[in-house]
């Protein structure tokens, strides 16, 4: 396999001083994409606050994390045949902070409202959408996007199984059934498979063109046949069931700023308190945390901790960062190499994951994080209202593209043949601020001047 190479076949100079790593690194940094993502939503509303995470802060905590969990494999392990395999800095870097590009504006609901928008057109999914990207809609290069190196894409494809290939079709996008003065969309149905979009199929090709046939066959599989899917009683979308090194460590990443970090905003705002805490994560749970601090001497929660724990979480800003960094620490240093050895690539072969009395704490905090604060009221309505505000701006942009579509936009609409997937793009990149105020400008009276930049 030559990992270093691009789609577009560049090669750096002989006097670049730069690994293809850091180009890499340098290009997803500088990208529009990534700028953009200061203002999507991670969790709690824009505007609310300036203290909390954004996409953009989340993704360099996941890059930051992502470097440091290849550190400490490479030090806990240093015979392990693994260790040749390891990304440097610099890639896992540059994975960790594409991961969220594809995501658009607010969130999952503006994620399940463009999913329905293109039901009839392929689909929308925030994975697929960050893979497209970086192939086709950076301007790094004419025709391939970012133009990143085989393994770096390797790395940003979470779920390498197509949309047809694990989308039920029982849970097709549609309006829920129920008589309603009001158009809703039946979010449960309209939630998208994890998955590629049919759009990015021959860019997927290129990345896995190298494998043996059956590491390629193997890596794609997922979780059911649609013959098995199609016969259960309660239907959901199929799962992939592999990801490469990379992705793993990258995963890992994101599973620990989620469940660590997300917390520690929630925490400082008041959403989740020490009752919910102790609703949702055990003292049971906590034991291999408690365990780890005291065989490196560093138990400093007394005799008990559960309750310590709890205080510092719970307590002064000082107190809480500490809580944060030690656990955040803890599952740095209970990630394992997990070997599947089905496959002959070792970039397949090989993973990285937390031990599973870490996950089992990782598990619980992020548990507590979705059902407190995702699954509140409080954030549900402002997702519901994101969700209706995308799918409006959508519908009306296609309505007449010629006239409502940026005049940009427009010559790549045309261009394309009136393809649907354009105007799905230019919504699914908008920032929340831009998106509303599209909304505004076409549907409120009092809203919008011709002075407006569009």
């Amino acid at each position: 396999m030559d990992w270093d190479a691009r789609p577009s076949g560049w090669i750096k100079s002989a006097g670049d001083a730069r690994s293809n790593s850091d180009i890499d690194y340098g290009r997803v940094i500088h990208s529009a994409s990534f700028r953009r993502l200061q203002g999507k939503t991670q969790i709690l509303n824009l505007g609310d606050s300036d203290f909390y995470r954004t996409r953009l802060t989340h993704s360099l905590e996941v890059a930051q994390i992502a470097g440091g969990i290849v550190r400490q494999v490479r030090h806990d392990h240093p015979d392990h045949p693994v260790t040749v395999h390891l990304p440097d800095l610099a890639m896992i870097q540059a994975i960790g902070a594409t991961h969220d590009l594809g995501h658009p504006p607010f969130g999952h609901g503006g994620e399940v409202a463009l999913n329905f928008c293109m039901a009839d057109h392929g689909g929308f999914e925030g994975n697929g959408q960050t893979l497209r990207i970086l192939t086709k809609l950076e301007k790094f290069s004419d025709a391939h996007g970012a133009d990143l190196t085989r393994r770096t894409l390797l790395g940003t494809l979470k779920y390498p199984a197509s949309y047809a290939a694990t989308a039920h079709p029982a849970l097709r996008p549609r309006l829920l059934d129920a008589p309603s003065g009001l158009a809703l969309i039946d979010r449960e149905a309209s939630k998208p498979p994890k998955c590629f979009m049919e759009s990015e199929a021959a860019e997927v090709a290129w990345i896995l063109a190298g494998l043996s046939d059956a590491d390629r066959t193997a890596f794609v599989a997922t979780d059911r046949t649609e013959a098995a899917a199609l016969a259960e009683i309660a239907p959901r979308h199929r799962r992939t069931l592999h990801k490469s090194l990379d992705c793993s460590i990258m995963d890992t990443a994101d599973d620990i700023a989620f469940g660590v970090h997300d917390l520690e905003d929630a925490a400082a705002l008041g959403l989740v308190s020490a009752t919910d805490w102790e609703m949702h994560v055990t003292p049971g749970a906590c034991e291999g945390f408690f365990t780890w601090l005291g065989d490196r001497g560093r138990s400093r929660l007394g005799n008990d901790a559960y309750a310590a724990l709890m205080g510092k979480l719970f307590g002064d800003a000082s107190a809480r960062k500490h809580a944060v960094s030690l656990l955040v620490g803890f599952f740095l240093h209970r990630c394992v190499i997990v070997q599947q050895d089905a496959f002959a690539e070792p970039l397949l072969r090989f993973r990285v994951a937390i031990d599973p009395a870490a996950r089992a704490l990782l598990d619980a905090l992020k548990r507590l994080v979705y059902i407190t604060v995702i699954r509140s009221p409080e954030v549900q309505h402002l997702e519901f209202k994101g969700q209706r505000m995308v799918v409006s701006v959508f519908e009306a942009l296609a309505s007449e593209p010629a006239a409502f579509l940026p005049r940009n936009t427009f010559r790549h609409y045309a261009a394309s043949g009136g393809d649907r997937r354009v105007i799905c793009d230019h919504v699914a990149g908008m920032t929340d601020m831009f998106l509303l105020k599209t909304y505004e400008r076409l549907f409120s009276p009092r809203m919008g001047s011709v002075f407006d930049r569009i």
